[in-house]
């Protein structure tokens, strides 16, 4: 797949966006009420990146969570 780490297999996660309207109790207003609520995707941050695998060098698409970690070793 294109959004997933070679290495670890992070890949992206579902969430939601929340869209509001109204003024905080605390600020004297009624409260604030949920208008819509919208999908979204929080994407791997994936670099491609040329690394040794079995003594041969490949690019792939490696996040930057194993790339600071040192799980992959450069070419």
């Amino acid at each position: 797949m294109a959004n997933v780490c070679a290495v670890c297999g992070k890949g992206p996660v579902a969430g939601r966006t929340y869209s509001q309207r109204g003024l905080a109790k605390k600020k004297g207003g009624v409260g604030r009420r949920t208008t819509r609520v919208n999908k979204r995707r929080f994407l791997p941050n994936l670099q491609r990146v040329r690394i040794l695998v079995n003594g041969t060098v490949t690019r792939l698409r490696v996040c930057t969570e194993c790339l600071k970690s040192g799980r992959v070793t450069k070419a």
